[in-house]
Order: C-alpha cells, then sequence, then structure tokens
C-alpha cells in the first residue's frame, strides 16, 4: 500500500509541473503581448516598455517559466519601478492587470464560496443517487426500475442550466417559496449561507445524481453476479444481508472514486451554476477575468482547477484502493 500511495504521489506531481509549463505556455508565451493588458490601452510605447522590464518580460521564454515556477514554490518580487518591490508569498500568481491584487489572496477569497457549493451538491448526488441505483438494482425488471431509468436517463440529458432556470421560475418566481438565491459566507450567518445555497445545491446534485444512480446500478448488479454472492445465497445468507454486507460494498468503490474526482471538477469547474445564481466563487472569477483578459487571474484560475481534478484524481485512488486492495496491487 505504501509503495501504491508513493506512485501515485509521485505522479500527481509529475501531472502538475507538466500542467504548469502548459498553462504558462498557452497564456504567457503565446501570440499577444501580456505587457500591453497589464498597461492598458492608453499606454504609449515607452511605457508598455517599461511594463516588460518590470515583468521580466524581455527575458527568454525559459527564464520567464523558471521565474513563474520560483514563485509558485518560494514566491517571488516584483518590480513597481522608482526602486519599488512588492514580495509575493509562495504560492505566487502574481498581481492583477485589473485590480493590482495578489490573484492568491484573490483566490482563497472565493474559494469558500466554489467549496460550499461542491461540498453540498457532493452530499445530495450521494444520497439521491446512490440511493436511487440501489433500488433500482434490488427491484430490477419491475415498474419501479423502469420509472428510475426513465428519470435517470432524463436527468443526464438536461443542462444543468436549463435546470436551474427552471428551479429558479418555479420557486422563486411562480410559487415564491424561497427568494432569489444571494450568497451570504458561511460565518456571517450560516442558516442564510444553507437558505440561500439550496437551490444551487440541488441544480447541481439533481444533474450529477444522474450520473451515479446508473453507476450504482450496474455495479450493484455486476456484483450481484459474481461467484461469491452465489455461494453466500448456497449457503442461506439472506437476501438482504448479502446486499448490505457484500454487494453494497463492492459497488460503492467506483462510486467513491468518481465522487472524489467530480468533487474536485466542480471546485473550479462549475462556471454556470455560480454564474447562473451569482456566486461569488471560482467559476465566476474566471468568466469575468476572461471578459477583462485579466491573464494572472484566468492563469491562476486555471491552474487552480487542474491542481484541484489531479489531487482529486489521487484520493479517488486511494480511495479504490482502501475499498478494493486488489487495485493497490497494480
Amino acid at each position: 500500500m505504501t509503495r501504491f500511495v508513493l506512485k501515485r504521489a509521485g505522479g500527481a506531481l509529475f501531472v502538475l509541473l507538466a500542467l504548469s509549463v502548459v498553462v504558462y505556455a498557452l497564456f504567457y508565451l503565446a501570440p499577444g503581448d501580456p505587457a500591453r493588458l497589464a498597461c492598458g490601452e492608453r499606454c504609449n510605447p515607452q511605457q508598455i516598455a517599461q511594463v516588460r522590464e518590470q515583468l521580466g518580460l524581455n527575458d527568454s521564454a525559459v527564464t520567464q517559466y523558471l521565474r513563474f515556477l520560483e514563485g509558485l514554490l518560494a514566491g517571488r518580487d516584483y518590480s513597481a519601478g522608482a526602486g519599488i518591490a512588492l514580495h509575493c508569498d509562495a504560492p505566487c500568481l502574481g498581481f492583477s492587470y485589473q485590480t493590482d491584487r495578489e490573484v492568491t489572496r484573490l483566490l482563497l477569497e472565493r474559494l469558500p464560496a466554489t467549496f460550499s457549493l461542491a461540498l453540498g451538491a457532493l452530499a445530495i448526488w450521494l444520497v439521491v443517487g446512490v440511493g436511487t441505483g440501489l433500488l433500482s438494482a434490488l427491484r430490477r425488471g419491475g415498474a419501479t426500475e423502469r420509472a428510475l431509468t426513465v428519470l435517470t436517463l432524463a436527468g443526464t440529458g438536461t443542462p444543468v442550466f436549463i435546470l436551474g432556470l427552471l428551479l429558479l421560475m418555479t420557486v422563486c418566481a411562480y410559487l415564491r417559496w424561497l427568494p432569489f438565491p444571494t450568497y451570504v459566507p458561511f460565518g456571517k450567518d450560516p442558516e442564510q449561507w444553507a437558505w440561500n445555497l439550496l437551490l444551487p445545491w440541488v441544480t447541481l446534485g439533481l444533474f450529477e445524481s444522474a450520473k451515479y444512480a446508473r453507476l450504482t446500478r450496474s455495479s450493484t448488479l455486476e456484483t450481484l453476479a459474481e461467484d461469491h454472492i452465489r455461494t453466500f445465497r448456497a449457503y442461506g445468507v439472506g437476501e438482504r444481508a448479502i446486499v448490505t454486507r457484500h454487494a453494497v460494498r463492492g459497488a460503492l468503490g467506483p462510486v467513491i472514486a468518481l465522487s472524489a474526482v467530480d468533487f474536485g471538477t466542480l471546485i473550479g469547474g462549475a462556471v454556470l451554476t455560480e454564474s447562473l445564481f451569482g456566486i461569488p466563487g471560482l467559476g465566476k472569477t474566471l468568466i469575468d477575468a476572461v471578459r477583462v483578459v485579466d491573464l494572472p487571474v484566468v492563469v491562476g484560475v486555471v491552474l487552480a482547477i487542474g491542481a484541484a481534478v489531479v489531487i482529486a484524481g489521487t484520493v479517488a485512488d486511494l480511495l479504490h484502493a482502501l475499498t478494493d486492495r486488489r487495485v493497490a496491487l497494480t
């Protein structure tokens, strides 16, 4: 198991390093002038040249990337002109072109909103998706299974923004059961935090639960068809005991692994949901930064999304290995 953990950790570090190279080259070395974006449209050539010198854009591409990597690992200093240096602590992602704020601080301020959204959606899709999948598997061949299959197919084929709009129109506009959501930090008012995130949670949770229902159903049926389950039945073990003690445990391995990956993806990937409900998270920050071409913020969010996915994938492998020790031997 230790060898498996070290192997997965080493692979994750390599992927993160490769990700930093690709992201830096894609946004900073692609055609375009970051100095003009940082300086603004009204800058003259002399001012742009000064900004290029301050940002170190006159150095070679390798030197620029190594300086960027140094900032991520140890922090770095930025020249502000007239002998003034601005220090950026690690992990340093630079300063926003629009607000001159440290990108890392900006992302840390937006992370709680996205984390709250992802955590609530995770709870809903696990309860609804896994419960529906188990019920469908245990009632296979009946009317219950057919009805649940139709519902999961409809959920899988409905875009998340359509589901969110329907919930907003129905719950907030027509029925007026809830006011239109406005994000409230957890530390300010936990009750309002939960009420205002309820619709975003349900939107993402129901959208993802359809996928988990299908996965749980197929995994449970596959497990119930294995030889050791037949042996338990032959020895007279009750069906409920077989399902709860053996089949569920074997079927939940892929569900746990996929949940970790999807949770990491939602940390930076719930762009449509955050924009629809006005949640000031990483997804909305990315949209706003792209709109004004704020390169450091775009790079920071993309790296955060990539790191979340890589870390979540590693955690998923570890959780899968804990539920199925055969995985650790591969």
